[in-house]
């Protein structure tokens, strides 16, 4: 094996050793109860969520659902690049529900065959905001059907995240 295959074979090893150990730290994550996804699909804006690589430069950023014919969710995510009036720039990808008998955990694949955790870990009750979690704390997005979203609803979100074990200073709010 040549040397750089075994290091990023190594460093991939200890990535996931890593995350696993993190995991088995925290309690197990809890998504809510269940969800329509006939009143969830639609456009959502972000409010804020953990920095992403893929997510560099974005403001503005939307995700916009729609149920296909087969069950399955298509993902619009939209962003402009670096400023408000900056250049689109999208992303269309699917969503699978993995529990049925909640709804409230999916999968998303913006490049098949690559699957990765969609879990909605907070839902208002009009279905105004939602808070979409990944199972090892790796990833957050808080949305809501407005750009904006009042502070005590954000401060009370902020709140349950962390007794799911969210480090939320890692939280980074998005301009619109």
């Amino acid at each position: 094996m040549k040397p750089l295959a075994i290091l990023a074979t190594l460093a991939a090893l200890a990535g996931c050793s890593a995350s696993t150990t993190k995991r088995l730290r925290l309690p197990p994550l809890e998504t809510v109860v269940h969800v329509d996804l006939a009143r969830y699909v639609g456009t959502w804006y972000e409010i804020a969520s953990f920095p992403q690589s893929f997510q560099k430069g974005c403001v503005a950023t939307t995700a916009t659902y729609t149920i296909r014919a087969d069950g399955d969710i298509d993902v619009l995510n939209r962003c402009r690049k670096d400023a408000l009036d900056g250049p689109e720039k999208s992303a269309l990808g699917r969503a699978r529900v993995v529990d049925g008998a909640t709804n409230a955990k999916l999968e998303v694949s913006f490049f098949r065959p690559f699957w990765g955790d969609y879990w909605i870990v907070d839902l208002g009750a009009d279905y105004d905001y939602a808070v979409v979690g990944h199972p090892g704390r790796d990833y957050l997005w808080i949305l809501s059907r407005t750009p904006t979203m009042p502070e005590a609803t954000y401060e009370g979100i902020l709140a349950r995240l962390k007794t799911q074990g969210y480090d939320t200073s890692r939280l980074k709010r998005t301009l619109h």
